[in-house]
């Protein structure tokens, strides 16, 4: 089989797009599933796309996805003929060399191109058979920066058609608290917005958007094509007065800083605005609007300068001034009769600038320097690093320097080194309608100054991140992660030094609430300090020259590898089925041009038996674990229940179904053939296989998960047995299950018991709390919360969340009677759980004979036959197939070890 290579690039904001390009009449997306978990700040994103061939020829299917620019890929895989595709980080090199080689083959070419301001397109292609089915699906990190007092988490959908199951599902869990949550966007207008449900409660919060195929027509932005919009989710979390929100586990944490109590510290301002010849029309008229609004919005401690540039300076005054009425009105009339000509002199102009307010040094206050210019030097000094070092030297670390770029003639490279040299940053302003509102809204980010000379120290941390910062917005956030000392959490100690107004303040609250969650968040917690260090990394290889530079850039390169990042460092290298295309996706800097996608078409092999009358394509999702909340439909995720299915096939090729599923029998010969969705920690969950006689007990049926193998492994459990489903005995967490005696069923009732004193009894009809003494029953959708645990019902759907550990409980009805499927979201990251959800992924071996029939587990080969079921983690349930085999080889240890007396 041939490899292909995908070499993904993408950056960003939090805003998640994803598109697919369909041909309605050749193939149908009916599945497309967004997901998005964030946990103090940091986000998890899944996009899964789930494709059908609706006709008698092979046909070629796009992904194409639209992910922030600041986020990092970390998992892309396709779910192909019963095959897992999964990418592979590779330094960027070995994937280039790949990619070359593929291009002398004739094979096909693809690039990444940015779209818009905030997203990069990821596009990829695969070949799907007659009648057949694919699945795709991307994951991306990306921790959340605060703006203007709020985290914003963007998510922009775009199908291209109306899609029957369209879900968009968003978990926060904040443990300092949630104050404030809405949702807004052109998703959230019109009919849209009645398909938005809301949940908050305390530390957490859901949204769900599950329109329907009519509403998805109905937007502002919306069709007969669907969607176009997006849906954004904004929050904010309490703040501790002081030293802050403080995360640590036994190796690792991260600070959030955040004080608002503070006063405003008095500005000296200093607008250096560019207003050569290619500044005419629009640019110059939204320059002029959004120079006065900024204008007005000066408080009247502030001082502020104003000169313009082309070849020459021309300075509104040569000094600052006090931001009075009377200078106000002067530099609003200066402004509005700048005329745009000449060429462009960015060297003389920033000195100017500089000097300005160098020359003004005022006690208690907070200078900076802001830049707008659309293009490169064209006169005076022209050469860029010579610009650079001179802006450094004159600035000298003293304040900071903005660099605004206005369009895409601009060199953001160039600007971007220049700020970041002197601790400040650069943002494009993009030609658009909005562009003084660009410009407007970035001034508001820096327009009120509460802290300067930020140190942030911490006594038993080691390999931290940027622990110095110049100022210290208000609105704004400092974070700092980093490692703990020998893993001696008791001798960290963080405390925050800096300047407020004209004398120096210290942050050392000893009381400060410092959260230390052990084990348990220490992965968590570690991918943060790896996605800030990396980042920070990758500023300062632009930076930094020789030696400096190339440790940066290696220290980059290493860590990007070992968490998967794609980073401007790695590519993503996936292999596809033979005689595929080879896609590789760069992933550009900001203001890097980019080239279009090429395409060169190579010979194409169907994928499928040409003997096969229907064909069934077992495809299988894994989401990101994702809580949901009391009563509120949620998306399926690891730990999927299945019921099994006749195993006399009449397909030739067989679906695959990944680990950590319960199956339900079906028969066959069923035509609505589906595609599943595995979770992505589900490891194993029950189903039940059809009796053969009235008399006989049900057999429940057990899929346990594999990684990266084709089938599962799977196990019968006869009669209507209790089940320990899960025990966390650090968090005094139990689950267990009740089997019931109806045939496809599945449990009939589940468990949940959390430290001593709560129990928690889940059946189809009601969920009973029992809280000491207390107890309460609940049938409707209103929200649930009991000491630790929330849990939220909607529809057929029951999301419970207890500390680490997520779950859904989907309630399903065959032939009248209804039953459960538990569904196992988060898995808890403490090694020190059992039960079966609790575990861990199979290894196999097929042992070489044909057909086979035989497996080699830990040396020992065990007999097995091949089986199918039914995937009930989802509400339509797909048929799959899987290795079945006795329960003591599967489980590698007795049944009885699972088996409980009382629930």
């Amino acid at each position: 089989m041939e490899r292909a290579v995908v070499q993904i690039t993408l950056f960003g904001l939090l805003l998640a797009s994803a598109t697919t390009l369909p041909n309605k009449d050749d193939w149908d997306i009916y599945s497309f599933h967004i997901n998005s978990t964030v946990t103090s700040r940091y986000a998890t994103t899944v996009i899964t796309s789930r494709v059908a061939n609706r006709v008698d020829d092979s046909k070629e299917v796009e992904f194409q996805v639209r992910i922030p620019k600041n986020a990092f890929i970390s998992k892309f895989r396709m779910f192909i003929d019963g095959q897992v595709y999964d990418g592979v980080v590779k330094g960027k090199e070995k994937a280039q060399q790949q990619y070359t080689e593929a291009v002398s083959r004739g094979e096909t070419a693809g690039l990444v191109s940015s779209v818009g301001r905030t997203l990069e397109e990821f596009k990829t292609s695969v070949t799907m058979a007659a009648l057949k089915k694919v699945t795709f699906e991307l994951t991306y990190e990306e921790l959340l920066r605060r703006r203007l007092g709020k985290y914003d988490l963007q998510i922009h959908a775009r199908p291209m058609q109306p899609v029957k199951d369209f879900k968009v599902d968003v978990y926060i869990n904040e443990k300092a608290g949630i104050n404030s949550i809405k949702v807004k966007g052109g998703l959230s207008t019109k009919a849209l917005a009645n398909a938005i449900t809301k949940t908050h409660v305390d530390k957490q919060a859901w949204v769900y958007f599950y329109p329907t195929e009519d509403q998805q027509k109905m937007c502002d932005s919306c069709g007969e094509q669907g969607m176009n919009g997006d849906l954004v989710v904004v929050y904010d979390v309490n703040r501790n007065p002081s030293l802050g929100d403080i995360k640590k586990s036994d190796r690792y944490f991260v600070h959030h800083f955040a004080p608002s109590n503070l006063a405003s510290i008095p500005k000296n301002v200093v607008f250096v605005i560019d207003q050569s010849g290619s500044m005419h029309g629009r640019k110059m008229q939204q320059t002029r609007i959004a120079l006065i609004h900024i204008l007005s919005d000066l408080a009247e401690d502030d001082h502020f300068g104003l000169i313009t540039f082309d070849s020459s300076i021309f300075h509104w005054k040569r000094e600052l001034v006090q931001a009075n009425m009377e200078n106000l009105e002067s530099a609003k009339k200066f402004s509005r009769e700048i005329v745009e000509r000449g060429s462009t002199d960015i060297n003389k102009a920033v000195l100017e600038g500089a000097r300005m307010l160098n020359a003004h040094p005022r006690e208690g206050s907070a200078s900076m320097l802001i830049l707008l210019t659309d293009g490169d030097p064209t006169s005076g000094v022209t050469n860029l690093e010579v610009i650079q070092s001179n802006v450094r030297g004159a600035i000298a670390d003293k304040f900071p320097l903005y660099c605004l770029g206005f369009g895409f003639d601009v060199n953001f490279e160039f600007l971007e080194k220049m700020s970041l040299q002197s601790n400040g940053v650069a943002r494009r302003i993009y030609e658009d309608s909005d562009a003084d509102l660009q410009l407007k809204g970035f001034y508001e980010e820096v327009a009120t100054p509460l802290l300067t000379d930020v140190t942030m120290i911490y006594n038993g941390g080691t390999n931290l991140t940027q622990t110095n910062f110049s100022q210290y917005y208000n609105g704004s956030e400092i974070v700092v992660a980093g490692q703990i000392t020998d893993n001696n959490i008791e001798t960290f100690t963080p405390q925050v030094v800096a300047i407020s107004s004209n004398r120096r303040v210290r942050f050392s609250d000893t009381n400060a609430t410092v959260e230390s969650n052990g084990p348990v968040s220490d992965s968590h917690i570690q991918r943060v300090w790896a996605y800030l260090t990396v980042k920070q990394l990758l500023e300062k290889e632009l930076v930094l020259s020789g030696p400096e530079k190339e440790n940066a850039k290696k220290e980059a390169f290493e860590l990007s590898l070992k968490y998967s990042f794609v980073t401007p460092l790695t590519s993503m290298v996936v292999t596809k089925p033979q005689g595929e295309n080879t896609d590789v996706l760069h992933k550009p800097k900001e203001g890097e041009a980019t080239e279009g996608r090429r395409q060169y078409q190579m010979g194409r092999q169907p994928m499928f038996n040409q003997n096969t009358q229907r064909i069934t394509s077992g495809l299988t999702r894994q989401s990101y674990p994702m809580p949901a909340p009391p009563g509120i439909p949620a998306r399926s995720v690891p730990g999927v229940f299945y019921s099994p299915v006749d195993t006399g096939l009449r397909r030739s090729h067989d679906p695959v179904t990944l680990p950590g599923v319960f199956y339900s029998p079906v028969d066959t010969a069923d035509r609505d053939f589906q595609i599943g969705t595995v979770d992505y920690d589900s490891r194993i969950l029950p189903s039940i296989v059809s009796p053969i006689a009235t008399d006989v007990p049900l057999s429940h049926r057990f899929l346990l998960k594999t990684e990266n193998l084709s089938l599962p492994l799977c196990f019968d459990v006869t009669g209507d047995v209790r089940l320990k489903l899960l025990h966390h005995p650090n968090r005094e967490l139990s689950v267990n299950g009740e089997l019931d005696s109806v045939e496809n069923g599945g449990f009939r009732r589940i468990v949940i018991h959390l430290k001593n004193d709560l129990h928690v009894e889940i059946d189809p009809k009601e969920i009973t709390v029992r809280e000491g003494q207390t107890l309460t029953r609940h049938v409707g959708p209103d929200p649930i919360t009991a000491g630790s645990l929330a849990a939220i019902r909607q529809d057929k759907e029951i999301d419970v969340a207890a500390g680490d550990t997520r779950m859904i409980i989907i309630i399903h009805e065959q032939n009248g009677e209804e039953f459960l499927w538990p569904v196992l979201r988060q898995r808890p990251l403490d090694n020190n759980v059992s039960g079966i959800l609790a575990l861990k992924p199979a290894v196999y071996e097929e042992v070489q004979q044909s057909p086979p029939t035989r497996l080699k587990i830990k040396d020992q080969e065990i007999d097995v036959t091949r089986a199918s079921a039914v995937d009930y983690s989802t509400v339509s349930p797909p048929t799959h197939h899987c290795w079945l085999m006795s329960a003591e080889s599967a489980l590698q240890s007795h049944l009885d070890d699972f088996i409980i007396l009382q629930l």
